[in-house]
């Protein structure tokens, strides 16, 4: 018998308690956002992986609704920063204010101190702004005058953005996408889920009823469970291949980074543990290939003009590269 399994992995009952979790934050999400469940189920894969999302979407589909929902549906601290281009770095971050009083400064903390963050039309705030984000995504701290503040956990940024309209806005550079462990666009509903919002939506707001149905100290529980997946050597040098392929492919001016495997294996470790199993299969690295690496490729002049999107030679690159034999049991 062969198997991806390995000799360590999550226990069936710490599985049985994250599926548990998971089913009620997917089915408060799905409540209000009308028949997407990829969506949300990448959303909470995201969630469960310590990483950050982007939604990058046509106004009106519900990136901001799905991002409120989400953080709704968690007890724990909520912010939310409507990007502008007058934003201010201090204005995320936090600033030292003299305290006549005390006659010292006193450190007040910005909009990112919060367990979920919610930034709306990030690509709206100057790259200044959007820089003040760098520390705080990746090492979940914020230094301000050589003193260092960690960030509460668990810590996500589910950020917006609109592609369509680009005027009075600043694309946000490549490191900054790097950070974001996951990029989705919502789509437009079908016609059946586009009538039952107008059921659900028409009336009232329908994050009027949603209430928590988890805990943020439920969330870590579930982060550590995650941690516990069992990655094979051979799904692992898989995530590697196929990353490496990008970073030579005559199509793009720019391949993944190693932050990119990182990010697919953690998720991928997620995306098992949300289906019940102890184990990653190659199908959880494909299944994610496209949401977690094609944003942070760039395309070459003449991909864009051939009008080849990044999500097509991810796609590609999946379809082309050889799925690992499981390994034996020993």
């Amino acid at each position: 018998m062969t198997t991806y399994n390995g000799q360590t992995g999550a226990g069936s009952t710490s599985l049985h308690e994250l599926g548990a979790v998971a089913e009620r934050i997917r089915a408060s999400v799905e409540s209000v956002i009308e028949g997407k469940p990829e969506a949300v189920r990448i959303a909470l894969t995201v969630l469960l992986a310590e990483g950050h999302l982007l939604l990058e979407d046509v106004p009106g589909v519900g990136k901001t609704m799905l991002a409120k929902t989400l953080a709704r549906s968690v007890d724990c601290t909520v912010r939310r920063i409507q990007f502008t281009p007058d934003l201010l770095p201090s204005d995320v971050t936090g600033t030292n204010v003299f305290d006549q009083n005390r006659r010292d400064f006193e450190f007040r903390p910005g909009a990112i101190f919060a367990q979920i963050v919610v930034g709306d039309e990030i690509n709206r705030a100057s790259p200044k702004t959007q820089s003040a984000l760098l520390e705080s995504m990746e090492e979940r701290q914020v230094t301000i005058d050589g003193t260092s503040y960690e960030l509460p956990s668990p810590f996500m940024v589910i950020a917006t953005q609109n592609p369509v309209e680009m005027e009075g806005t600043y694309p946000l550079p490549e490191a900054q996408r790097d950070r974001f462990m996951a990029r989705i666009s919502i789509g437009y509903p079908s016609a059946e889920a586009e009538l039952a919002m107008l059921d659900v939506h028409g009336g009232a707001n329908p994050l009027d009823d949603i209430t928590p149905v988890a805990h943020a100290h439920d969330i870590l529980k579930l982060v550590d469970v995650v941690r516990t997946v069992h990655v094979a050597d051979t799904v692992r040098r898989y995530a590697v291949e196929l990353v490496g392929a990008t970073r030579h492919h005559q199509e793009l001016r720019l391949g993944a980074s190693p932050r990119a495997t990182l990010h697919l294996v953690r998720a991928a470790r997620a995306a098992a543990a949300l289906d019940g199993r102890e184990y990653v299969l190659p199908d959880d690295i494909q299944a994610l290939a496209v949401p977690v690496l094609a944003h942070r490729l760039i395309p070459t002049a003449e991909t864009q003009l051939s009008r080849r999107s990044t999500e097509q030679i991810v796609a590609d690159l999946v379809a082309r590269l050889p799925i690992p034999r499981p390994q034996g049991r020993v």
